[in-house]
């Protein structure tokens, strides 16, 4: 990042980490105004701002009001968000998973499917203390810590119906297989038709199954290309018919060319 920015990772606490993949604290100067492309994963994205705001100027789904929000919960999208950036921010951003979703938010991904939706709105005047308490501490590492904290509570309390066992296995099929498993044969390991696979896999998470392994794998492209890897390289890691097969999922669902994105990401 720049000179005077930050960016600080850490896995969750054990038992979390079935709802919350990654925790980040990041912090970024202010620079000339421009645009970030959100784009599409195999997450939903959770971020509390302790500085700034997040100005959304495009939501995934374009049917959908753009909005500024202090903490926020992302749905999971297959489409990239437009993202205004130039003041200066502060925030930590967390990888939720689908199940985050429904234990941690008291609602199944599929309520928040392309959209944004401010975290008061979900967890109420909780969302403000935390945020608060995050903002008073002195380390990024005691802000993880108060995390692992609040979140376990979150999800000590929740009591929330658990999702259909088989959805739940077709995503940990289609994540363990680095979204290239073919939809048919995940239908046939679970005994149902495709069609009966795909409304009750949308009905929880909001993605079918075929567009939640397209997600799942581009963001595992993602992660790799962020560590060095060539688009070659990553494009037959991933299980892409080749490289431009890739390149046109940059195009749908980062809304750039993977060139593009590269160099986003190593000037910040």
């Amino acid at each position: 990042m720049a000179e005077d920015g930050e960016l600080v990772s850490a896995r969750p606490a054990p038992a979390l980490r079935p709802l919350v993949d990654l925790y980040s604290g990041y912090r970024m100067p202010a620079a000339a105004p421009g645009v970030h492309m959100g784009v599409a994963g195999g997450h939903l994205t959770f971020l509390l701002c302790l500085e700034g705001t997040v100005d959304i100027a495009r939501m995934p789904d374009p049917d959908r009001s753009p909005g500024s929000f202090t903490s926020m919960v992302g749905g999971l999208h297959d489409a990239p968000a437009v993202i205004t950036t130039g003041a200066a921010q502060t925030g930590l951003q967390l990888r939720l998973t689908w199940l985050g979703a429904r234990v941690l938010l008291g609602t199944p991904a599929s309520a928040l499917t392309g959209d944004v939706v401010g975290l008061d709105d979900l967890i109420g005047a909780r969302a403000d203390r935390l945020r608060a308490r995050l903002a008073e501490a002195p380390t990024w590492r005691s802000r993880f810590a108060l995390l692992d904290a609040a979140l376990s509570r979150l999800a000590a309390d929740a009591r929330r119906p658990d999702p259909r066992p088989e959805v739940a296995y077709a995503w940990h099929r289609l994540t363990a297989t680095g979204g290239t498993l073919r939809i048919a044969e995940l239908a046939e390991e679970i005994g149902w038709s495709r069609r009966h696979l795909a409304l009750c896999f949308r009905d929880e998470t909001g993605l079918t199954p075929k567009s939640a392994a397209r997600v799942i794998r581009f963001e595992r492209a993602c992660d790799l290309l962020r560590t060095g890897r060539t688009l070659a390289d990553t494009a037959a890691t991933c299980g892409y018919a080749d490289q431009p097969h890739l390149a046109r999922d940059f195009r749908d669902l980062a809304g750039q060319t993977a060139t593009d994105w590269l160099a986003e990401r190593r000037s910040a």
